[in-house]
C-alpha cells in the first residue's frame, strides 16, 4: 500500500471544506443545492432551510421558498429512498439513476402486501390520478384501492411512490406556510421528461466533489445503490487515491480541497437530517462514535448538531416558538460557547427573531 494516508482529522477538514462549513459561501442557493446533491428534507420544512443557512452568507427563507414555488427546486424521494430537496435538473437526472433504490424499498417493505399485483397497471392508474390533480398518499391509496378492494391502500400508495417520480407540490416545504404532502409526477410538474440516459459516472464524481475523499462503501451509503465498484474502477485513472488509518482505499478528485488537518474549523449549527452525517459508511470523520446514539435516534430522527473543532459536540433544535436550544455533550470552552451563542442568534434571527437563545452547560 503506497497511497498517502489521510487521518480522521484530515478527512474531516476535507469534508467540511467541500460542505462550505469551514467558510460560508455566497453561491446562489440553487448552485449550492446542486453542489451538495440535494438536502435531505423529509421533515418539512426546516432542515433544508437550516442546512443552507449554515453554509450561505446572506441567505433568507424566501430565497428557497421562491425556488420551490417557481419549480426550480423540488422535493422527491431520492438517495436512500428518503425525501430530498434538489434542483429541477437534478430531479430529472437523479431520479432514474436511483430507481433501483426505490425498487429495493418496495420489495423489502411492501413485497408481501403487493404479491401478485400488476404493478404496471397500478403505475399507469396512479400516474393518471396524480396528474389530474396532486394527491396526498391517503387520497391516492383510497382511489387505487377502489378498484383493488382486497389490497391495503397504504401499500398501494407507497407502491406508486416507488414506481413513479412523485414530487411534493407547494405549499409543502415553504417556510412559514407548509401544508400536507400532495404529489404529482416530476414530468407533469416540471414539463420535461426524465433523463433517458443518466450517467453513474457523473453521480460518482459529484459525490466526491461534495463528500470526498471516500471509499466505495461511503459512496454506496450516501446514495443507497450497490455494486458501484466497477463504476469507480472505470473512473480510477482520473482520480487520486489515498488510504485511511484503517487501510481502506479512498478515492478523490485531484482538484478538490484537502485542507491541512490543523486548519481551524469554526463552530457551526448543522441542520437536522443533514447529509454531513449521513453520507459515509464511516461517519467518524465528523461524528464521534460515542455520540452517534445521541444524535441518531432509534426511530430514525437525526437531530441538529453542534460542531466544535470540526466534530459533533452537541445537539440543538429550533422550536415552534422560534427558541433556539443548544445542548453541548460536555462543557464548552468560553470561546466556543460564545461562538455557539452567535450561531444560535443567527438561527433565531433567520427564523423571525421572536424567540430566545439558550445554551445548556453540558454534562
Amino acid at each position: 500500500m503506497t497511497e498517502p494516508v489521510l487521518g480522521r482529522r484530515a478527512l474531516g477538514r476535507a469534508l467540511l471544506a467541500r460542505q462550505h462549513l469551514l467558510a460560508r459561501t455566497r453561491l446562489a442557493p440553487a448552485a449550492l443545492i446542486h453542489h451538495l446533491g440535494g438536502l435531505q428534507a423529509q421533515a418539512a420544512p426546516q432542515p433544508p432551510y437550516l442546512g443552507l443557512l449554515a453554509r450561505l452568507d446572506g441567505f433568507t427563507p424566501d430565497r428557497l421558498s421562491t425556488l420551490i414555488e417557481q419549480r426550480a427546486a423540488v422535493r422527491i424521494a431520492l438517495q436512500r429512498g428518503t425525501i430530498h430537496l434538489v434542483t429541477a435538473e437534478d430531479c430529472l437526472t437523479l431520479r432514474p439513476l436511483l430507481q433501483p433504490v426505490l425498487d429495493q424499498a418496495l420489495r423489502t417493505t411492501y413485497g408481501k402486501r403487493l404479491a401478485g399485483l400488476d404493478l404496471d397497471a397500478l403505475a399507469t392508474e396512479a400516474r393518471a390520478l396524480v396528474e389530474a390533480e396532486p394527491r396526498s398518499f391517503q387520497q391516492l391509496g383510497a382511489l387505487l384501492a377502489a378498484t383493488r378492494p382486497e389490497r391495503d391502500p397504504a401499500a398501494l400508495a407507497q407502491a406508486a411512490r416507488c414506481l413513479l417520480p412523485l414530487v411534493q407540490v407547494p405549499p409543502r416545504g415553504l417556510w412559514g406556510r407548509g401544508g400536507p404532502a400532495a404529489h404529482t409526477t416530476a414530468e407533469a410538474w416540471l414539463g420535461r421528461p426524465l433523463d433517458p440516459a443518466p450517467s453513474p459516472d457523473d453521480l460518482v464524481l459529484r459525490y466526491l466533489a461534495a463528500f470526498g475523499p471516500a471509499t466505495v462503501a461511503d459512496l454506496q451509503k450516501w446514495c443507497g445503490l450497490s455494486r458501484l465498484a466497477p463504476v469507480v474502477g472505470r473512473l480510477a485513472p482520473q482520480l487520486l487515491t489515498f488510504r485511511d488509518e484503517q487501510g481502506r482505499l479512498l478515492y478523490d478528485l485531484p482538484e478538490a480541497p484537502r485542507p491541512d488537518e490543523a486548519t481551524p474549523a469554526p463552530v457551526r449549527l448543522v441542520a437536522p437530517f443533514d447529509n454531513l452525517l449521513l453520507s459515509h459508511a464511516d461517519r467518524t470523520r465528523v461524528l464521534p462514535e460515542e455520540y452517534r446514539g445521541r444524535v441518531m435516534t432509534q426511530n430514525g430522527i437525526v437531530l441538529g448538531t453542534l460542531l466544535v473543532d470540526g466534530l459533533v459536540a452537541g445537539s440543538w433544535q429550533l422550536t415552534g416558538e422560534q427558541d433556539v436550544l443548544v445542548r453541548p455533550f460536555a462543557p464548552l470552552r468560553r470561546a466556543d460557547r460564545q461562538a455557539a451563542e452567535a450561531e444560535a442568534e443567527r438561527v433565531r434571527a433567520f427564523a423571525g427573531g421572536g424567540g430566545t437563545v439558550r445554551i445548556e452547560a453540558g454534562e
